[in-house]
């Protein structure tokens, strides 16, 4: 099977080095050189992947294209491709529904949208999906673990939690500089906040069965510092800018 990527973005390039780390079966990844200097990387580090000027011939070679390019961009492009019946199509991008991708497309291909983040290059993090597709799922869940979605209109409140990475990390940075500011090395400042939320996270996910109002609860002491951290991002609206955040980008998604 030869794979194919339309963009060559930091996605692009995630899901390329954990399809290259895994078990996936196939012969060659063709990439186009939107993105020179990861294409250039990625092609350095990888015998199978060879980079290609022309989206068309990435088209033209691959059973299964993935379509890793900005709204802007793919709604400009897309519709001048032509692709063939027997291909599976698989858009990262955010803002082109399927009804969108398969009048664009005009042929009657398997088209699946899917959100995988960065931590996709090391194997990890979920993968939804829509509409289900069981080879897809099951490609997926070599690399990470797949979120099947029936309901487009479902699919756009997982895609707009994905816009929660960036702040995260944002969150890590402000309080890693807090730690620099009081004279930790960055070095180490950094290496605890990164250790602390993976040890946070990695404990969330093992108790994802019963309500994460319970880890809230089970993480605050009477008058502790985590009561207090709470009470005070509560009291200064932090949760709920939060949800009106969610709420701005699923507006921005919902067409």
């Amino acid at each position: 099977m030869k794979l194919g990527f339309i963009g060559t973005g930091k996605i692009a390039s995630s899901v390329i080095n954990g399809i290259c780390s895994s078990k996936i079966s196939f012969t060659k990844i063709l990439i186009s050189a939107r993105n020179k200097k990861i294409a250039n990387q990625l092609q350095k580090k990888f015998k199978k992947v060879v980079i290609t000027k022309d989206n068309q011939k990435i088209v033209d070679n691959c059973d299964w294209v993935f379509l890793s390019v900005t709204p802007s961009v793919g709604e400009r492009i897309i519709k001048d491709l032509n692709f063939r019946p027997t291909q599976t199509i698989i858009s990262f991008i955010s803002t082109i529904t399927l009804s969108e991708l398969k009048k664009a497309i005009k042929v009657k291909a398997k088209i699946v949208r899917a959100i995988p983040l960065p931590p996709i290059s090391l194997k990890k993090g979920p993968v939804p999906i829509c509409p289900p597709n069981k080879k897809v799922k099951d490609f997926f869940n070599k690399i990470g673990t797949t979120v099947e979605i029936k309901n487009e209109k479902s699919s756009i409140n997982f895609w707009s939690t994905s816009g929660m990475m960036a702040p995260f990390y944002e969150l890590l940075r402000v309080m890693t500089n807090w730690l620099v500011k009081r004279g930790v090395k960055r070095d180490n400042a950094q290496k605890y906040i990164t250790s602390l939320f993976l040890a946070l996270s990695e404990d969330a996910v093992i108790n994802s069965k019963k309500d994460l109002k319970y880890l809230v609860k089970d993480s605050q002491t009477p008058k502790g510092l985590n009561e207090q951290g709470v009470k005070e991002l509560s009291k200064a609206g932090f949760y709920k800018k939060l949800e009106n955040t969610l709420n701005s980008i699923h507006k921005r998604l919902e067409k």
